[in-house]
């Protein structure tokens, strides 16, 4: 039997964007779709034992992407300003998330929308990643 206390611990210590991984993983391994539900992860039921897994599904081309910035850079001031223009934000919740470590500015957007997100936030000195 597994060691409960050390997996709370060690799923405890994973990033967002860790979490998110596993999450794909399990969905994969099991077969499963999770559900969010008030800000918790809820996982659907797994399939009995011995049932059959459904088959894999071919891979389709991602369509929704995020952008996250990594690293806000010396004009933080105009990284905030960038992310107002994008997300429509306040000022303090802007600041908020710029200061947030890889901060999610954008998400669910089209590939078009995230690579503009990004050349407005790297036009102002931010390091940005898109998922």
């Amino acid at each position: 039997m597994a060691d409960l206390a050390k997996l709370v611990e060690e799923l405890s210590a994973l990033t967002i964007i860790e979490a998110s991984e596993l999450k794909k993983m399990l969905e994969e391994k099991w077969g499963v779709t999770a559900a969010s539900g008030g800000g918790m992860m809820m996982m659907a039921a797994a399939p009995a034992a011995g049932a059959a897994a459904a088959p894999a599904e071919p891979v389709e081309e991602q369509t929704e992407f995020k952008v996250i910035i990594t690293d806000v850079g010396a004009k933080k001031i105009n990284v905030i300003k960038a992310v107002r223009q994008i997300t429509n934000l306040g000022l303090k919740e802007a600041k908020d998330l710029v200061e947030t470590p890889n901060a999610v500015v954008v998400d669910g957007v089209s590939k078009d929308k995230a690579a503009e997100a990004k050349q407005l936030l790297e036009a102002e000195g931010a390091k940005v990643d898109i998922k």
